[in-house]
């Protein structure tokens, strides 16, 4: 099939696109496969238990580390050879993100062991394999994507294919199993607090899938349980976000890579201390408010409506805050009228995508709370401050991801070649230099600086060059006319600069602002702080079981929204 890719263009593309179909359609029956087995575990169906699931998931994670080792071992033989790269897929600080994510991952895979260890005489042998497996699948899927996340694979491209593909919908799979054990334990605690806020018609049945035998270290025990799920979070964003680097792998196999050179972009602090303080302020407080939540909720009917007040209260600020600095940010492209990037570009697509797709788990959540808020026959206090907070989680996502599809796409400004031969021209200490070198310098060669000649810049004016005094009178005469032929052009070039930095300042303060605001509304789903549970207003319009249905689908996509579109900010304020 492989030698296809060399016959004319009018069938040669046949081959490749039945390999991409078959790749597609084997993963996602791989996906629906394990879901349903997935399913079938948590609902206690007849004949299926824990092991069934986690020999399943232990089977696609050993396939896809044979996959990844004959990889590595092919790209090792071939380590000479020039190698296509999508320079937009698996940028640096994604990079450092999935790896802070993989070293919480194995840890959670240590107080796995731990725990099976302590509960070895009634546990299958699967759940102790399971997180040394895991473990091993996350040490080298961290390598391979750090080596070969920007590999555009033009060999083996069929093959190669089932491999990529397998892995996207293992690190899914891996990604829902995670998601349901967090979730499962999460609605327990929330069964809990119902009854404190007087809903006592609401059947509370715990679905509990703790082992039945006793620890033989109880205070280990309690550690490496509890433990589990706090860092379940990051465990979940960590096969995510996997998923989607291998995905972007996927779509490149066999794409035929546009040779351009594009400009660095490093992370700088500098020019963003405004965003960074506001957004440190409502980082630091979300926390406050997160602990305070969790303490107080479930306590009493009183404590749980003031928690609820209070977080509703500080959302609400929070969220029309974002609002604001995205309509700004938005007025601001408006003004600039700069052209889009059309260019094709799988990761950038994915980003856009996926900001839009994983909204609407929220969207579907605010709707939700909006009808049970018009419907519902009783009120109780707290619950109006659902309203706002619902209504503002919409237009917030909205103007968001106008703003972030749309810088994402923008065209990153090119200096004009009359700015960059234009002689930068300035006065200090009564005489007129210049950084360039003159025209004769050039012709003779002598355009390198001598060892002496040292300009000092200083806000941006140029206090001259050490040199012999011939040398400084000869130049200050040769430039002496020039300075006024310049002056005017000068000025107009530091004024239009001058409003353009000051744009760009302002773009990037913004960014830094929404990248933080958007760490701290993940935080609170993330860590138990859930409203959407907590009120039971919804549970008493759409009944308890259907409504924790749809909050148990739509939230785990509402978190990942968060963290995508803080990775998303984060690329934005590099750009800027």
């Amino acid at each position: 099939m492989e030698k296809a890719a060399g016959s004319p263009a009018v069938g040669g593309g046949y081959p490749q696109k039945n390999a991409e179909i078959l790749s597609s359609q084997y993963g996602i029956n791989l996906f629906l496969a394990g879901l349903l087995l997935t399913f079938a575990w948590a609902v206690h169906a007849v004949g299926i238990s824990k092991s069934h699931l986690l020999s399943y998931l232990i089977t696609l994670m050993l396939i896809q580390l044979l996959w990844m080792l004959w990889y590595l071992c092919r790209s090792c033989t071939q380590r000479r050879l020039i190698r296509d790269k999508d320079t937009h897929a698996g940028a640096r600080w994604l990079k450092c993100g999935i790896t802070l994510f993989a070293v919480i991952t194995l840890i959670l895979d240590s107080f796995k062991i731990g725990y099976y260890i302590d509960f070895s005489n009634c546990l299958s042998p699967t759940e102790g394999i399971f997180p040394v497996t895991h473990a091993v699948h996350t040490i080298l899927q961290v390598y391979f994507l750090w080596c070969h996340a920007k590999d555009v694979i033009q060999s083996f491209k069929t093959l190669e294919r089932f491999g990529v593909i397998h892995s996207v919908f293992t690190n899914l799979l891996l990604w829902t199993n995670g998601v349901l054990t967090e979730s499962k334990h999460q609605l327990n605690e929330h069964k809990e607090r119902l009854i404190t806020l007087g809903f006592g018609n609401i059947t509370i049945v715990l679905d509990d899938h703790a082992p039945q035998c006793n620890c033989t270290t109880t205070t280990l025990c309690s550690i490496f349980s509890q433990g589990i799920y706090y860092l379940y979070p990051f465990n979940i964003e960590y096969h995510i976000l996997a998923s989607t680097m291998l995905y972007v792998l996927w779509k490149n196999i066999g794409r035929k890579v546009e040779y351009h050179q594009q400009n660095k972009t490093p992370f700088k602090f500098h020019g963003i201390t405004v965003g960074m303080i506001f957004g440190l302020m409502v980082l630091t407080s979300t926390i406050a408010i997160v602990v305070v939540y969790l303490i107080q909720i479930g306590g009493s009917k009183i404590k749980s409506e003031l928690a609820l007040t209070m977080f509703y209260l500080h959302a609400i600020f929070v969220l029309a805050l974002m609002c604001t600095a995205g309509i700004v940010a938005l007025l601001i492209y408006r003004m600039e009228r700069r052209s889009l990037d059309n260019s094709k570009n799988p990761a950038r697509k994915l980003d856009a995508e996926l900001l839009v797709g994983t909204a609407a788990g929220s969207w579907l959540l605010s709707w939700g709370s909006i009808l049970a808020i018009i419907c519902a026959q009783a009120h109780p206090k707290y619950t109006w401050y659902n309203l706002p907070y619902s209504v503002l989680v919409i237009i917030e996502k909205y103007i968001q991801n106008l703003f972030i599809i749309e810088s994402i796409h923008r065209e990153q400004e090119k200096v004009n070649d009359d700015i960059k031969t234009l002689r930068i021209v300035t006065v200090s200490c009564g005489s007129t230099l210049s950084l360039t070198p003159l025209y004769k310098e050039i012709y003779n060669g002598r355009a390198t600086r001598d060892p002496g000649e040292v300009p000092c810049l200083f806000k941006g004016s140029i206090c001259g060059r050490e040199n012999d005094g011939a040398g400084v009178a000869r130049e200050e005469k040769s430039q002496d006319g020039s300075s006024v032929m310049h002056s005017a052009s000068d000025f107009s070039f530091y004024s239009r600069n001058s409003v353009i930095s000051n744009k760009r300042r302002i773009l990037k303060n913004i960014a830094a602002f929404l990248f933080l605001c958007n760490l701290s509304l993940w935080i609170p789903p993330a860590f138990g702080c859930r409203p959407e549970y907590d009120n039971g207003l919804e549970e008493i319009v759409f009944g308890f079981e259907p409504w924790i249905i749809v909050v148990n689908l739509a939230m785990p996509f509402s978190i990942f929204y968060r963290m995508h579109s803080a990775a998303s900010l984060f690329e934005v304020n590099c750009k800027t």
